[in-house]
């Protein structure tokens, strides 16, 4: 007499196939969280962003100058390796990273504008990753406040500056230090509360060495 044969389970499906399965899952959520923690701004200060150039020398880098700029007949200057430490220049010196394309550039503009006004800084422009036809329109329509705009075609100019994104403002002493850095759009209240107090002290300490 035959054995009828013993029926068989199910076959189960492993639950590593269903665990590997679902891992891509997790791993790209916690991607996308970190970097949503990273790149959001609400509820915290953008600008409190460290910098690892602060207390230190400003990078000395010849940019040239944006072509077509021309105040008072001639052609505005691009950066100079001594532009910050020049004997000739006895002024805080004020950096903004700005681009056409960028939007808050155009909101913090008039702030920029005010800075220029003040002879006792020399405000320098570095238009980063535009074309010359967008830059010299935008300065057209908006004001031309810079004593000297250098053109960062490629960006390199602007990562030694350690720039994390566009717009950015560096306070330079007349030892060609960096003594702030600003992340993101200038207002008013930034102006009165955090550049003209630290402009003024500054210049207190260049006329008292």
């Amino acid at each position: 007499m035959t054995e009828a044969p013993s029926k068989q389970p199910p076959e189960q499906k492993p639950k590593s196939r269903l665990w590997s399965s679902i891992l891509p899952l997790f791993i790209f959520l916690g991607i996308a969280g970190a970097s949503y923690s990273l790149l959001s701004t609400e509820g915290r200060n953008v600008s409190a962003l460290p910098s690892a150039l602060l207390d230190k020398p400003a990078p000395k880098l010849d940019v040239p100058p944006l072509e077509g700029l021309i105040e008072n007949g001639r052609q505005v200057p691009g950066m100079d390796k001594e532009m910050f430490t020049s004997s000739e220049v006895n002024r805080i010196s004020i950096v903004n990273v700005f681009a056409s394309w960028c939007v808050p550039c155009r909101q913090e503009h008039p702030y920029i504008v005010e800075l220029g006004k003040d002879e006792r800084i020399q405000l320098i422009g570095i238009n980063q990753r535009d074309s010359t036809r967008n830059a010299l329109s935008f300065l057209a329509e908006l004001g031309n406040p810079y004593d000297a705009v250098g053109v960062d075609r490629k960006g390199r100019a602007s990562i030694e500056w350690g720039v994390y994104g566009v717009p950015e403002t560096f306070i330079v002493n007349r030892q060609g230090r960096i003594i702030y850095k600003h992340v993101g759009p200038i207002n008013a209240r930034d102006l009165q509360q955090k550049f003209m107090p630290i402009i003024e002290e500054a210049l207190k300490s260049n006329s008292s060495s």
